[in-house]
C-alpha cells in the first residue's frame, strides 16, 4: 500500500488535470488505466484475462453485463475494453461527482444514477443508455446493489438485459475475481492491496436477447458462478501442490 496508492493518486491526479482542461479523450482513458494495471503489477499483483477475442464476435455496441467486486475493475477494465470497443459506465451520481476522480468520470460521458429512485434511474438507464448504444458506444453494466467480494444471484438484477433488449445490442457476459483490492475500513475505495490474490477477468460470447431475456439473464448468472468457482478450483489445485502463496 505504501508504494501502491502514490502511483494510483499521481495517475488520477494527472488525468483529472487533463479532464478538466478538456484534454482527456477515450486513448487517455485507456491508458492512464493500462498504468493502474501496471501499478498493481509492480506490487506483485498477478493478472489472468481470457475471452477477449468475444469481444471482436460482434461488429456494433454490446452491453457488457458483469459482477462487482472492489474497486479495480472501475479503474482497469477501461485499457481492457476500450481499445476493442468504445465504452463507458454506468455509474452512481457520487463517482462523478469526487472532486478527483469526478472530472475523470464525467468527461467519458457516463450513464449517471441516483440510487435514491429505482424506477427514475430504470428509466434514466434505459433512454439515456439506449442513446449511446445507438451512437455505437458500449456500457458496462454491474447489475448488483453494491460491490461485494461475494457473487448472490438473488441481488443480480435485469438491468443489462433491459438495457441490450431496448437498444437491440447483444449482451456479453463478464465474470471477475478482484477482491485482491480490498475495501478499506475507512475509505471503502481504498483497502489493502493483497498480492497473494490472483485478479481474473473472463469475457463470454455475445448473446441476442429472445423474448424478455429470462434466459439470457440466468446465462449471464451461470457464466460467472462458473468462472468463479473455476478459479477457486484452480487456487485450491496450485496451493496443494506448492503451498499457500
Amino acid at each position: 500500500m505504501i508504494t501502491f496508492y502514490p502511483q494510483v493518486f499521481w495517475i488520477v491526479w494527472k488525468s483529472s488535470r487533463k479532464a478538466v482542461r478538456g484534454d482527456y479523450d477515450s486513448s487517455d482513458w485507456a491508458r492512464s488505466s493500462f498504468d493502474i494495471l501496471r501499478a498493481l503489477e509492480n506490487v506483485g499483483v498477478r493478472f489472468e484475462i481470457t475471452g477477449m477475442d468475444n469481444m471482436r464476435r460482434s461488429e456494433g455496441p454490446v452491453v457488457f453485463i458483469s459482477n462487482h467486486m472492489s474497486t479495480l475493475e472501475t479503474f482497469v477494465l477501461p485499457c481492457i475494453i476500450q481499445p476493442i470497443k468504445e465504452t463507458t459506465f454506468i455509474v452512481k451520481q457520487g463517482l462523478v461527482s469526487m472532486p478527483v476522480f469526478g472530472p475523470v468520470m464525467r468527461s467519458r460521458d457516463p450513464v449517471v444514477v441516483g440510487r435514491v429512485n429505482p424506477r427514475e434511474d430504470l428509466r434514466t438507464v434505459l433512454e439515456e443508455g439506449a442513446k449511446k448504444l445507438a451512437a455505437g458506444r458500449s456500457i458496462v453494466v454491474f447489475p448488483q446493489s453494491t460491490r461485494s467480494p461475494a457473487f448472490n444471484p438473488a441481488e443480480f438484477n435485469t438491468l443489462g438485459i433491459k438495457l441490450a433488449l431496448k437498444a437491440g445490442v447483444p449482451v456479453v457476459p463478464v465474470a471477475l475475481r478482484t477482491d485482491a483490492w480490498g475495501a478499506g475500513k475507512i475509505i471503502k475505495d481504498f483497502g489493502r492491496v493483497d498480492k497473494n490474490k490472483r485478479v481474473c477477468f473472463a469475457f463470454g460470447k455475445p448473446m441476442e436477447i429472445k423474448g424478455r431475456g429470462a434466459e439470457e439473464h440466468q446465462k449471464v448468472i451461470a457464466f460467472i458462478q462458473d468462472n468463479l468457482a473455476k478459479w477457486k478450483r484452480e487456487d485450491e489445485n496450485r496451493e496443494q501442490v506448492t503451498g499457500p502463496a
